[in-house]
């Protein structure tokens, strides 16, 4: 497998606040790396800078093999694509215009998109299974339906790396297994996608390398099964946990209430 994205030894930040150091992560073809954390521990920030959005504070981010910092933006949008957390347009688009968005990237300035765009849009969305919502109002679609559309409008940009900003944040249910088994069978398919989640459940479920990041630094990384254990999870979290495996072999983790309960005792 190649190895598609990489930080090594990287600080991030702003203009006088540092929020992390000395991180490294590695993302191949067919990863689905999952970043868990706690609010405020700095994964926004983070993929801010794996995007070329911040620049780095020290260290280096490579794409492809690449130095980020040697790619110009319309290069990096080549490379990279941002799927950013469903959000209602503030405008009625049909859902094939938003994701024809997506292909701006791939046009020249002023350039109007072209019947070749168009039919790579129309591909992303039958990819996904949507593709009769392509004349839809995106304003009208539900959480989940939104949320693919984003991610056709990634996929039309014709990238090997995805960078998902908690996809499932806000989603029901029935819409956030939706959405989890489409990004596994886009890795499945050989491309590489790096997402923030707030639930174990969902790095146990689509995950295969996991990192756990708490006060601007990694503490672990590697497969979810070694990384997302009762004992580092209780440390980043604050929260005992129970992590149960069935006979099927899926993992799901247990939060203890005990303090909860406690709490409404006294």
């Amino acid at each position: 497998m190649g190895v598609k994205l990489r930080a090594e030894n990287l600080s991030i930040g702003y203009p006088g606040h540092d929020v992390g150091s000395e991180l490294n992560l590695t993302a191949s073809t067919g990863d689905v790396y999952c970043l868990l954390g706690p609010n405020g521990s700095g994964k926004t920030t983070l993929f801010k800078t794996l995007l070329g959005l911040l620049p780095a504070r020290g260290g280096t981010v490579l794409v492809e093999g690449r130095p980020l910092k040697s790619l110009s933006r319309a290069d990096i949008a080549t490379r990279i694509a941002y799927v950013p957390q469903a959000h209602a347009a503030p405008f009625a688009f049909p859902v094939l215009e938003v994701v024809l968005m997506g292909r701006t990237a791939k046009l020249r300035a002023f350039q109007q998109p072209g019947p070749r765009d168009r039919d790579v849009a129309l591909a992303a969305l039958e990819r996904l299974g949507i593709g009769e919502l392509a004349g839809a109002d995106y304003t009208r679609l539900s959480g989940g339906q939104r949320q693919l559309v984003l991610i056709a409008r990634a996929l039309a940009q014709e990238t090997r790396v995805l960078v998902m900003d908690e996809p499932t944040a806000s989603l029901d249910f029935g819409n956030q297994v939706l959405v989890l088994s489409e990004v596994a069978g886009l890795a499945a398919d050989g491309l590489t996608v790096v997402l923030s989640t707030h639930d174990p459940d969902h790095a146990f479920a689509i995950g295969t390398r996991v990192a756990l990041l708490h006060d601007g630094r990694i503490k672990t990384d590697g497969p979810p099964k070694e990384v997302l254990t009762s004992a580092a999870l209780c440390k980043v979290y604050g929260v005992d946990v129970r992590i149960e495996q069935f006979a099927d072999g899926r993992t799901v983790c247990l939060p203890s209430l005990a303090r909860k309960r406690e709490a409404e005792q006294v």
